[in-house]
C-alpha cells in the first residue's frame, strides 16, 4: 500500500541519518515478509505518492547495512525490496519468487535486473518467466539469500547485522 512504502521511505530517510543507527532490518508483521502489490490497485486511477523501484535503490544506497529478515512469503514487490536488501536471511519455511508474470505482469521494481546480478541468468530467468515460488533452503542454494534459520528471523537478523 502507499501507506507502508511511505512508512518505509521515511524510516529509511531517518535511519540514514541518525548516528545512533548502525544498521536497518526490514522485516514484516505477523509471520509474513511481503507478498507484494495489491492487485486491485492497478485498476485504481494513479495516484500521488512513492513508487517501489525509487525505495528499493534507496535501500540498496544506503550506507548502513540493511538486513531483510523473511518469514512467510517474500513475493513479487516483497521480493524486490528483500533484493535491495544488503542481506537476506529467511525463516526454513518462508517462500520467494516473483509471481505476476503468472498473470501477464514483468516485476516492475528492478527484480529483472537485481535478481540475474544475485543468482546468475540461469537460475534468475527460470524463476521470472515461471513465477514459481521458491523455497528458503533452494533459495539459500542459489545465493537469493544469506542465511536460512529455524529461529525467529529478527533474532537472527539482529545478530547478523551486530557482526557486520
Amino acid at each position: 500500500s502507499l501507506t507502508v512504502l511511505q512508512a518505509l521511505e521515511d524510516g529509511l530517510k531517518r535511519a540514514d541519518t541518525d548516528p545512533s543507527v548502525k544498521a536497518v532490518m526490514i522485516c514484516g508483521e505477523n509471520g509474513k515478509f511481503s507478498a507484494g502489490a495489491d492487485i486491485q490497485g492497478f485498476s485504481s486511477p494513479k495516484r500521488r505518492g512513492v513508487a517501489l523501484s525509487p525505495i528499493v535503490d534507496l535501500i540498496e544506497r544506503s550506507k548502513k547495512p540493511v538486513v531483510a529478515a523473511i518469514e512467510g512469503v517474500a513475493l513479487g514487490g516483497g521480493l524486490e525490496v528483500a533484493l535491495g536488501c544488503h542481506y537476506r536471511i529467511a525463516h526454513a519455511k518462508a517462500r520467494l519468487g516473483l509471481p505476476e508474470v503468472t498473470i501477464g505482469l514483468l516485476p516492475g521494481a528492478e527484480g529483472t535486473q537485481r535478481l540475474p546480478r544475485l543468482i546468475g541468468l540461469p537460475a534468475a530467468l527460470d524463476i521470472i518467466t515461471t513465477g514459481r515460488h521458491i523455497p528458503a533452503t533452494e533459495a539459500l542454494k542459489l545465493g537469493l539469500v544469506d542465511e536460512v534459520v529455524q529461529e525467529n528471523t529478527v533474532d537472527a537478523g539482529i545478530r547478523l547485522a551486530n557482526k557486520v
